[in-house]
């Protein structure tokens, strides 16, 4: 993949994860080939920032994130904010996938929120930008980030799925957001109210790879595994920003300028990334 100064970045996407390995060549060649110059790949625990690094230093296009998502917290070791600093050290990089998750049914709040904190105070104190997961705890969220230090390279809410009315506050925190393909489905009536509402300037588009594929007919690429389980690809994201564009009412050209202007925003004051 080349440089990120012109052309599409996925915001956020998870191509390291194991289910994509055996297809990960040609996934990656397809989303050169589609146009998608760059993507934002999300660590989610110690188990998987290895793969992470490695697809960075493999891939020029990838940018890497480490964190702890709130779903592996009961994973962690004892050490495992150290390792994360190491982490950090080893590439020019941002802090995520990590946030607050009250979706799960089996879940320790009192560790997520922990972990949460100590993530955002590192993002403060290294300046970095943090990738944030949000699912049915919004409440929690701003509460969270109320209390927490001001981060200074600002935050992405990715696949934003709270309601308009938390923008305004969540934008003066100095949030981006991003959509994935599941927008694109009539069902999803207030996340299209979200995204009509996002300022533009704090816009962005992903794929959440290999999750959440778009509804037909936004994905021209699908990788069906031998179980028939059918993989999200990088190399949709131009779909999905057609897509966007179409409910946003703007040419998909004139939307793919302001992504890369705001890409830069958010991720142009890491050292070696943009």
């Amino acid at each position: 993949m080349s440089g990120l100064r012109v052309g599409l970045v996925d915001a956020h996407n998870h191509v390291q994860e194991e289910v994509l390995a055996p297809y990960l060549p040609d996934v990656m060649r397809r989303a050169a080939e589609a146009g998608v110059t760059g993507m934002v790949v999300n660590g989610t625990s110690e188990a998987d920032w290895p793969e992470v690094l490695r697809l960075s230093r493999e891939y020029p296009g990838v940018i890497p994130c480490f964190g702890l998502h709130p779903w592996f917290v009961g994973e962690r070791s004892p050490d495992w904010l150290d390792r994360l600093e190491e982490y950090l050290d080893a590439a020019p990089s941002a802090i995520g996938e990590i946030g607050l998750d009250r979706w799960l049914r089996d879940r320790d709040e009192t560790a997520q929120e922990q972990c949460f904190r100590q993530q955002l105070a590192l993002a403060q104190r290294r300046g970095l930008p943090v990738m944030v997961h949000c699912l049915r705890a919004w409440g929690w969220l701003l509460e969270v980030l109320r209390e927490a230090s001001p981060l200074p390279a600002g935050l992405l809410v990715h696949a934003y799925g709270g309601a308009p009315e938390l923008l305004p506050e969540l934008t003066a925190m100095g949030a981006h957001f991003s959509f994935a393909g599941n927008v694109l489905d009539p069902a999803r009536q207030r996340a299209r109210a979200a995204l009509a509402a996002v300022p533009l300037e704090r816009l962005l588009v992903e794929t959440d790879a290999p999750a959440m594929l778009p509804p037909a007919p936004f994905r021209p690429f699908v990788t069906m595994t031998p179980e028939g389980e059918a993989l999200n690809e990088p190399a949709n994201l131009p779909a999905v920003v057609a897509g966007v564009a179409q409910l946003l009412d703007v040419s998909p050209d004139a939307l793919k300028q302001v992504l890369a202007v705001n890409v830069q925003h958010l991720l142009g004051g890491i050292e070696g990334v943009l």
